[in-house]
């Protein structure tokens, strides 16, 4: 049982079929679903046989009802707190089927804390998967913090560099001391940000060398360091694995789709997902 916590959105996903012509009409092809992170990968999981829950905070307005149907029918576990206020919006540009621009409202899922998690939402749970996402606002980085404590094992994705810019490589460093992740996945980018290069990653480690709260290097010491190279495959503690074969048609939640097949199977898993998810539009299985 996988429980991701974090994000459950109003996925838009606009894949544009010319270029784009600005106060005109341009020929697209869209898709709306649910998305976010943490429901991408619980989605993904359940896909690739395991099971999944997500725990996220939503509103009780129209899209946040479709959101839960759709995960629902996907053969997702939904938890979490039901509240007034707004469902977020992601809306992803993806250009010819290329790399994706994000347009994103949280809504009310960053307002998700610690007092609202229930002993429930994590019984059976194997992995915590927490995006970076989870872990940049109060109360939901305090939410993270305690659920990680419930779960026996943890993964991070940095997610975006925008958001490792915001708050700080010495921030998230200090984040992953405390949570102590098993797995660390990022893109080349993100990683370079957090630590200085991306073939500084390599080294493995324990799990409990990252333990110490504030420690430096605490991504360096994780017991498996990912870094996402697109098209070029994955870096695992250093060592690379091709990308399989694909003919993309949508780059959006490939990572998504990696981070939940390593996590169910191991990293031949890990890329078939990513290709069979880079080969259709958006980011669900």
């Amino acid at each position: 049982m996988l429980c991701s916590l974090g994000d459950v959105l109003l996925d838009v996903v606009v894949a544009n079929r010319a270029e784009v012509t600005h106060g005109a009409d341009t020929s697209a092809a869209t898709m709306v679903g649910a998305g976010g992170q943490a429901a991408n990968v619980a989605a993904w999981t359940v896909a690739l046989g395991g099971t999944a829950r997500v725990v996220a905070k939503r509103a009780r307005d129209l899209a946040g009802h479709l959101i839960a149907e759709d995960l629902r029918q996907r053969g997702v576990e939904v938890a979490g707190p039901v509240t007034d206020g707004a469902t977020g919006v992601v809306v992803s540009i993806s250009e010819y089927g290329g790399e994706r621009t994000m347009l994103t409202d949280r809504g009310v899922c960053p307002l998700l804390s610690a007092a609202e998690l229930r002993d429930e939402w994590f019984v059976g749970c194997d992995w915590l998967h927490l995006p970076l996402y989870s872990l940049i606002d109060a109360p939901i980085r305090d939410a993270a913090l305690d659920a990680a404590r419930r779960v026996r094992r943890v993964s991070v994705d940095l997610s975006s560099v925008s958001v490792l810019q915001e708050i700080g490589a010495a921030e998230v460093d200090r984040l992953l001391g405390l949570l102590s992740p098993e797995v660390i996945l990022a893109n080349e980018p993100e990683s370079k940000l957090l630590i200085g290069s991306a073939g500084s990653a390599g080294s493995g480690g324990s799990a409990s060398s990252a333990g110490s709260a504030g420690s430096a290097g605490s991504a360096a010491s994780a017991a498996t360091m990912i870094v996402k190279l697109g098209p070029g495959g994955v870096r695992v503690n250093g060592r690379l694995c091709p990308a399989w074969p694909a003919r993309p048609a949508d780059s959006t939640g490939a990572g998504d789709a990696f981070a939940a097949g390593f996590l169910l199977g191991g990293v031949d898993l890990g890329l078939d997902a990513a290709a069979r998810s880079v080969s259709r539009l958006g980011a669900m299985p």
